[in-house]
């Protein structure tokens, strides 16, 4: 895959590999399809790139393959950025005390 590839050429890329880790898993597409609980015909779409997400990852946890998402797309932690702008909601200081002798000025005990 190259960064100037089109995400037609990466989505056909990506499902030739899971084809091949199909084949290497000597897996049928029909055996694949009833594991996943998915037609033949979706396993041909999955493998020439003509799928949605969802069913993308369903073919790779047929095929033991969901731990390699990780390495697809790592998971982001936030920017610092981010981090100060979280924090700009925490109290930064305590209140002014209040004197409550001045607001009870009426009250006799």
């Amino acid at each position: 895959m190259n960064i100037d590839d089109s995400p037609q050429v990466i989505a056909e890329i990506l499902g030739k590999r899971l084809k091949q880790a199909r084949l290497n898993a000597n897996i049928s597409r029909d055996a694949l399809a009833s594991k996943v609980g998915v037609s033949r015909n979706t396993i041909v779409n999955v493998e020439s790139g003509k799928t949605k997400l969802e069913t993308m990852i369903a073919v790779m946890q047929g095929l033991d393959l969901l731990d390699q998402l990780s390495l697809f797309l790592p998971e982001q932690p936030l920017s610092p950025l981010q981090i100060a702008k979280l924090k700009g909601n925490e109290r930064q200081r305590a209140s002014k005390a209040v004197n409550h002798t001045e607001n009870n000025k009426d009250v006799t005990w």
